[in-house]
Order: structure tokens, then C-alpha cells, then sequence
């Protein structure tokens, strides 16, 4: 199969037709082999109904229904696990990204050997104080912790070899940093295209601007694991060994000083030295500690579930 089309999607059921026709004219025009995989995070309109529908009369599109909403990176990973094609094509399922970027995405993966693309909505139809400005801050402070000159990491619209969403784990809400984490299993070969991007046609956008706020944290939760996430003792050991020595090299001194310097001096307990030795020495105990915890979290497998399927269609 050529192509999987992976869509996560909240209540859209305005546009999943419209959507379907689109994606199978464009597929059909270049005879391509497809199938398009909808998963449905909790929605509670009649998002289902229509997949439903839509399965019956096509073989190509697949659902998966969770019991309710876990979010979109955990609707990518369920996408992604079921998925058969070649070449991946993640999208929105608001009609905001257009399906005539397919074709062009599919050529720079398949024929040009890329194992990532990511779409840039260069030319934006949204709010510029509400998601344009916070879009282009939050994209310049992913290029420059991840290295990735990348212009849009949080576009929908992206094309993946299939070895990619096998050996990435999208958890989380880091589907933001998707090319990221393939950078981090050794996926080099990441460019961009510039992509359409079409005013919101249905319905209203899901996500608020506490989205940019989780963004960023989640950037700095990436940036920590891509440096030290197989590694912890690296940064939180060495921090604390060096936090303890000072520490205790300042007590020490305190010591000597009352022992054998200022013997007539105040006791130890009333200098504020002793207090800041004392706490170094303690906080530099906890680092080597939450270093040596990780190291032993690591060799753990991960587990629990993410997510609950309640339904699948066609798989």
C-alpha cells in the first residue's frame, strides 16, 4: 500500500465527508493505494455515526472510536499502530489542511528519500494576536533547543516513513514535537514544504491558548530527555556531588575556623554559614538521589495504558 492517511479528530462531523471526497479524488487522480484511518477521540457529536457510514461504503477508510478524550497525540499513536502504508500523511480533520498537498508530500518520502516532512502554513488564516505571534515564538524556541530548522513543528499536515512511527513514541501532548523525537532515534533525513492553509470552515478551533503554555513546558520536557533522558545521572549526579562538596568544603571550614581560629567565637549553630552549608549539602544529596532514581526508572518498561478503545472499523 502506498499511502496511510492518519486523521485525529474532535467533533468535526460537519467536514468528514466533505474531507473523505476530497482525500479519495486526490488519491485516485495519482492512482494511489490508501487507506484513511480516523480516530475518533471521544467525540460527542455524530462524528461516529458518519465514519460509521463512511466505512460501510468505503473499504479504504478505517475507524477507531476511544472511549473518551485522551487527546491528539494518543489519537497519532492509535492512528499509527494500525496504519499499513508506506508513506504516513498525518492531517486535521477541519479542512484547514488541504489533501492536494498529498501528492508532493508522498514524492519527497518515497522518491526523494526523506524520512520526515513536516508542512509550514506559511501564509496563516488565523488570529494573529491569538495564534499567529504565540505560533512564531513557540516554533523559534523549538528550533533553537532541538536544532531543527524547522519554520511549523505544530502543523498537522506531515509526511513519515513508515520505520519513523515505528520506532517514535508519541505520548503525551508531544505531538508538537514529532520531528523532534524521529531526530532523536537517529531520523536525519527531516525537511519542510510549504503548505495551503485554509480558513476554518466548520465548527471552531478545540484547542485554547493554555496550549502554548503546555507547548513550552512540553519543550522543555524534550529538550531535558533528547540530552539526558537515557542519562539522568549525567546532569542530576554531577549537580549534586558538586552541590555536597561545596557544602561540606564550607562546613568544614566552619569547623576548623571555630576549632582551632576563633575559638571564642559564636557557636557554629548561630552563623548563617553553617545553615547554608548545611543546605547545600542536603540539596546536593536529593540531585544525586533523583539522578540515581532515574537511572533505576529507566531500566523499567514503560507501561499502563494510554487509552481505551472502545470500537474499531475495517481493522
Amino acid at each position: 500500500m502506498d499511502i496511510s492517511v492518519v486523521i485525529p479528530l474532535l467533533n468535526e462531523e460537519e467536514s468528514l465527508n466533505e474531507l473523505y471526497d476530497w482525500i479519495a479524488i486526490v488519491m485516485r487522480s495519482n492512482h494511489f493505494s490508501y487507506e484513511v484511518i480516523l480516530v475518533d477521540d471521544g467525540s460527542t457529536d455524530n462524528s461516529w455515526k458518519i465514519i460509521e457510514s463512511l466505512s460501510k461504503e468505503h473499504q479504504e477508510v478505517k475507524g477507531i472510536r476511544f472511549l473518551k478524550n485522551f487527546g491528539k497525540s494518543q489519537a497519532l499513536h492509535a492512528g499509527f499502530a494500525e496504519a499499513r502504508g508506506n508513506v504516513v500523511i498525518t492531517m486535521d480533520a477541519d479542512l484547514q489542511d488541504s489533501p492536494e498537498e498529498i501528492p508532493g508530500l508522498y514524492k519527497m518520502v518515497a522518491q526523494d528519500g526523506l524520512d520526515l516532512v513536516s508542512g509550514w502554513k506559511k501564509k496563516r488564516y488565523d488570529s494573529v494576536l491569538a495564534k499567529n505571534l504565540p505560533s512564531k515564538l513557540f516554533n523559534w524556541a523549538a528550533r533553537k533547543t532541538s536544532g531543527l530548522k524547522l519554520h511549523d513543528f505544530n502543523c498537522g499536515l506531515k509526511a513519515y516513513r513508515k520505520d519513523v512511527i515505528r520506532s517514535i513514541d508519541v505520548h503525551g501532548e508531544m505531538h508538537r514535537y514529532i520531528p523532534v523525537l524521529a531526530k532523536n532515534q537517529g531520523f536525519s533525513k527531516i525537511d519542510e514544504k510549504v503548505v495551503q492553509h485554509q480558513a476554518r470552515k466548520y465548527g471552531h478551533t478545540k484547542f485554547g491558548a493554555s496550549r502554548f503554555v503546555n507547548g513550552f513546558l512540553d519543550l522543555i520536557t524534550i529538550w531535558f530527555i533528547s540530552r539526558f533522558g537515557k542519562r539522568p545521572m549525567h546532569l542530576f549526579g554531577l549537580a549534586g556531588t558538586l552541590m555536597f562538596v561545596v557544602g561540606f568544603l564550607f562546613a568544614l571550614y566552619l569547623g576548623i575556623d571555630k576549632l582551632f581560629i576563633q575559638t571564642g567565637g559564636r557557636l557554629i549553630t548561630q552563623r548563617p554559614e553553617f545553615y547554608i552549608a548545611l543546605t547545600t549539602m542536603i540539596l546536593g544529596t536529593q540531585f544525586f538521589l533523583a539522578g540515581f532514581l532515574g537511572e533505576i526508572i529507566l531500566r523499567t518498561k514503560r507501561g499502563g495504558e494510554r487509552y481505551k478503545i472502545s470500537e474499531k472499523i475495517n481493522l
